[in-house]
C-alpha cells in the first residue's frame, strides 16, 4: 500500500484540500458580500430619511411663503403699505377714468366671431367668451 501512495502524484493528494479551500473562500466571499449589501442598504435608508426630512421642510417653507405672498397681495395689505410708505396713491378720480364705447357693427352670424381690440382673434376664442 505504501508503494501505491508513493506512486500517486502530489496533485491527487492536494485535490481534497484545494476543494475545501475553494469552498471556504466561496462561503467567505458570500458572507462579505452579504454584509456589504446590508451596509449599503443602511446607508441608502439613512440618505432616504434625510432627503424625506428635507423635502418635508421645503414643503413647509413653501406653504409658509405661499401664505405670506397671499397676505402681501391682499387689497387691505396693499392699501396699508401705500399708506405706510406715503406714496400718495388712491382710487382714481372720475375724470381719470376713460370709458370706451362698445364697437358698433353688424351682429355676428352664428358661424363668425366678433373681433375686439382687447380680445385676440384665435381659434376657440368664441368658446372662451361664453
Amino acid at each position: 500500500m505504501s508503494r501505491q501512495r508513493k506512486n500517486q502524484s502530489t496533485a491527487i493528494r492536494f485535490r481534497p484540500a484545494l476543494q475545501a479551500a475553494l469552498i471556504c473562500a466561496f462561503i467567505v466571499a458570500c458572507c462579505v458580500g452579504y454584509v456589504w449589501e446590508k451596509q449599503q442598504i443602511n446607508v441608502l435608508a439613512e440618505q432616504y430619511g434625510k432627503r424625506e426630512a428635507r423635502l418635508r421642510d421645503l414643503r413647509n417653507q413653501n406653504d409658509k411663503l405661499r401664505r405670506q405672498l397671499a397676505m402681501l397681495l391682499s387689497p387691505a395689505q396693499l392699501d396699508q403699505r401705500v399708506k405706510d410708505l406715503k406714496l400718495g396713491l388712491g382710487p382714481p378720480q372720475p375724470t381719470q377714468i376713460w370709458w370706451l364705447p362698445e364697437p358698433a357693427g353688424r351682429p355676428a352670424s352664428p358661424g363668425t366671431e366678433l373681433s375686439y381690440a382687447a380680445v385676440p382673434s384665435r381659434p376657440g376664442a368664441d368658446t372662451m367668451m361664453k
